[in-house]
């Protein structure tokens, strides 16, 4: 059984492979884990950004499994926080919805990461979108200062969730609010697919289930809790065979197991209202 420790840093290493990789790459390997690769099309995030303001191609790596930022209900001026901020598409996204007068700040735990987003920042000549590096159980922002936080299919890497719920809560502004894109279940997937080491980097094996997901959310103290968007996720044939038996495929294809993608939304109450309980 890995520590928390260890798992993070499984994550930080295949992720600094991942950020000097392109889209195309990722696209034909698991979530971006290209020692787990498929003979078959299998993107995670089967959804197109292609078309949404302030889209960057060089910004894209293929790692999501939503499109939080469609969902954010971010007004000009907001200043946005993007958790797991990678090489920085879902922050420019978020710039175009801003605008010159608001901010974002992207946080992500790799350093290659990080310095892929600057480069891009950079090259659009973007001053009011910056990159910091940090672990998001551990913000490296003050506490108050988003009107909104995004993250694509990031929570699902980190070992303590609870952390990272009660990091967006404290940064958040009150009636500040999230969306966030995430994988979670429904049933117990079988252990060798939850302890693959690949799968885990790869997106799938470090969710949890979709109703202690939710109830994280709401223990943390937001309200209006809404899943904006959901669809269920397939795992190729010849990935499972990597892992499972054919008899155990077939029960796992027969199971009412389900691997999903969310899109979550919850506000921060205020906390000039008495009894909202975040004074």
């Amino acid at each position: 059984m890995r520590t928390e420790q260890e798992l993070k840093e499984l994550v930080r290493q295949k992720y600094s492979e991942i950020a000097l990789q392109d889209k195309a790459t990722n696209d034909a390997s698991c979530c971006g884990a290209n020692s787990c690769c498929s003979t078959e099309v299998y993107n995670i995030m089967s959804d197109d950004y292609t078309n949404l303001e302030g889209y960057n191609a060089d910004a894209d790596l293929g790692l999501g499994c939503g499109l939080p930022t469609e969902y954010a209900r971010i007004k000009p001026g907001d200043v946005v926080i993007d958790l797991g901020s990678g090489a920085g598409n879902d922050c420019f996204v978020a710039r175009s919805q801003a605008g010159e007068a608001g901010k974002v700040i992207g946080i992500d735990f790799t350093e290659a990461m990080i310095a892929k987003a600057r480069a891009n920042a950079d090259k659009l000549g973007y001053n009011n979108v910056e990159f910091r590096q940090g672990d998001i159980e551990h913000m490296p922002v003050g506490g108050g200062v988003a009107d909104v936080v995004v993250s694509n299919c990031v929570l699902n890497l980190v070992p303590n969730k609870r952390n990272v719920v009660n990091e967006i809560f404290r940064v958040l502004k009150a009636n500040g609010h999230f969306s966030i894109s995430d994988i979670v279940l429904v049933g117990e997937l079988p252990p060798n697919l939850q302890n693959a080491a690949e799968m885990y980097a790869g997106c799938v094996s470090g969710a949890i289930q979709k109703d202690e997901y939710l109830q994280i959310i709401q223990e943390a103290g937001f309200e209006h809790i809404t899943i904006q968007k959901e669809k269920q996720i397939h795992i190729p044939g010849d990935i499972l065979n990597q892992y499972l038996t054919a008899g155990e495929i077939e029960a796992f294809r027969n199971s009412d197991t389900g691997i999903y993608s969310i899109t979550v939304y919850g506000r921060k109450p205020n906390c000039c209202t008495p009894g909202s309980g975040c004074c």
